[in-house]
């Protein structure tokens, strides 16, 4: 990568290729479906999204201890980094490894370690935003928002909502993200990816988001659309995931180059990089083939990022020097 980038929508346990896969599954006594590196790579080629949710949690099924998500955190950083990347906002489902086991303080404290090692041995600033899993039921997404908030001052900068979107609207979650709202943390819910725009109405409506993770579909209803930009809601659009899940056809079908006339603010991102075949200097030069710009997707990124105002000073300051020379 030749110029500095952002990344505010990444699924951690997805960032495990094959051979870390199997590292942990002997480490921590886990079976995988398969037991060999080709093995994997046939095994996490899925056919649609449902197909890939399955997949997910097959894989990563092996992040059981805190060293484990300390060492995700950490090694993506060091990926990152060799994107370009400055920041990155990290996902995490922690209601997952707690059902497998693991306490709920084993799973933030390994991944806020991994923040500060990051930073340390890497230079990557790195936020997360733990997710709610709308298939699991409303009162777990609760004590996720309650379990997040303590670790507001270790990294922890917002809750998420994901699962399987067409199936469970976000309005039950409603008083999950107000509990995050009022212990300080920012609301990045998933909507408009394999549900339509009446996802991402439901999650304004009910969610209060900082900023929509993906929101590519609302360029199926123009109001809403124009909602968009007038309210300045940062989409975190990921094209390569976008194709590998269905959601669109063809790349040259994406509706990146919509939202972008519609004045809409676009940052880039990988999604689940291991899993959909991909890393940020990929999904970058899609977006760039699509119409964006490097110095537009920074711009994007600075401005949905949910960091300190040290951290976000920072990296406006590389957005203002840096040569982009692109538009």
């Amino acid at each position: 990568m030749t110029y500095p980038t952002i990344e505010l929508h990444v699924h951690l346990e997805a960032t495990l290729g094959p051979e870390r896969l199997l590292e942990l599954s002997r480490r921590n006594g886990v079976a995988l479906p398969v037991d060999s590196v080709q093995g994997l790579r046939e095994f996490c080629r899925f056919s649609d999204f449902p197909h890939f949710v399955d997949v997910w949690i097959a894989t990563t099924k092996v992040l059981h201890a805190a060293r484990d998500f300390r060492e995700v955190v950490l090694d993506y950083a060091a990926q990152a980094a060799g994107h370009g990347c400055v920041y990155v906002e990290g996902i995490f489902s922690p209601a997952e490894p707690v059902r497998r086991g693991t306490s709920w303080d084993e799973v933030l404290e390994g991944y806020c370690d991994g923040v500060q090692a990051a930073r340390e041995l890497t230079g990557v600033d790195v936020r997360l935003t733990p997710e709610i899993t709308r298939d699991f039921p409303v009162e777990e997404g609760e004590e996720v928002a309650r379990r997040a908030v303590r670790y507001r001052e270790r990294g922890v900068v917002a809750v998420g909502l994901g699962g399987s979107e067409d199936l469970f609207p976000p309005a039950p979650f409603a008083r999950a993200f107000a509990l995050a709202r009022e212990g300080g943390l920012g609301s990045t819910p998933h909507a408009g990816e394999i549900a339509g725009p009446e996802s991402i109405r439901g999650a304004l409506d009910a969610l209060a988001p900082d900023r929509i993770r993906h929101g590519v579909r609302a360029v199926e209803d123009p109001t809403l659309l124009k909602e968009l930009a007038r309210r300045g809601i940062v989409l975190d659009v990921t094209p390569i995931s976008n194709l590998r899940t269905g959601v669109v056809g063809d790349l040259s079908e994406h509706p990146l180059p919509a939202l972008l006339r519609a004045g809409v603010a676009c940052s880039i991102s990988t999604d689940d990089p291991a899993l959909m075949d991909t890393d940020l200097s990929r999904d970058c030069a899609a977006a760039v083939s699509l119409g964006h710009t490097p110095r537009g997707m920074f711009a994007a990124g600075v401005r949905g990022a949910l960091c300190d105002e040290r951290t976000r000073v920072k990296l406006q300051s590389i957005l203002d020097a840096y040569p982009w020379g692109d538009d």
